[in-house]
């Protein structure tokens, strides 16, 4: 799955005018695989062949309900589960969440509260990850720097140059804020939790440090930049 709207999402509910309304939502959103299961026996049947990315499950179906199918479909899948039902009672809502349902929402709903429930579940459950991993890496021009081992990784060297925790605390700073200007009293209050004052040549000197490390030529360095008389700013 490339991107969420690619998700299939499974529609269980034995109004069928409903799942063809909820269908027509979630269409109209973006989402492109939307199937749907009118009772337990349907559903249960659905995962013996095809597994997906979330389930939209109503708890009074007219073989069963919802709270038990859910039980049933952990013990093969984990997938993501949102309840939407009638039934408004607190004690439902917390049994379906004590189950380990991802959201409950309550009908009737808002459709486009509905849709924003459904993207935060699978952005949260299949993307998160992703952005994580991504945002651990740095890559600027021929090196890569890695947050999480705090090491700066060039191509052209077969060895790891180690960054400080100081270093590190200031790169850290600059990327979530890259291509904007950081002042030097946002920085030493990423690094040191105090302002710029008596901290000018201690700032310096971490800089410096840095360039040697991450740019090719320290002393015209591309990527970290002195903005004079403000601060710093990091760009690609």
């Amino acid at each position: 799955m490339k991107h969420i709207y690619e998700s299939t999402l499974l529609v269980v509910d034995d109004n069928k005018e409903l799942c063809r309304m909820v269908e027509g939502i979630l269409r109209r959103e973006g989402f492109l695989n939307i199937d749907m299961a009118f009772c337990v026996k349907e559903a249960e049947d659905y995962f013996l062949h095809k597994e997906p990315d979330l389930v939209i499950l109503d708890i009074n179906l007219p073989d069963g309900d919802g709270f038990s199918l859910m039980q049933r479909i952990r013990t093969v899948s984990d997938v993501p589960i949102l309840f939407l039902s009638a039934r408004d009672e607190d004690s439902d809502r917390l049994l379906g969440l004590g189950l380990g349902a991802d959201d409950y929402m309550v009908k009737p709903f808002l459709p486009k509260e509905l849709a924003l429930r459904i993207s935060a579940i699978l952005k949260r459950t299949y993307f998160s990850k992703n952005i994580e991993e991504k945002e651990e890496k740095l890559f600027l021009g021929g090196c890569s720097v890695n947050f999480k081992s705090g090491s700066v990784c060039w191509e052209k060297k077969a060895e790891e140059i180690s960054l400080t925790a100081k270093e590190l605390l200031i790169l850290k700073k600059l990327w979530e804020n890259r291509g904007n200007i950081v002042t030097f009293d946002q920085l030493c209050q990423a690094v040191w939790e105090d302002n710029y004052y008596g901290y000018e040549n201690t700032i310096m000197v971490h800089i410096r440090r840095l360039r040697e490390k991450i740019e090719e030529n320290p002393s015209k360095p591309k990527h970290l930049l002195t903005v004079r008389g403000l601060g710093y700013k990091l760009v690609q």
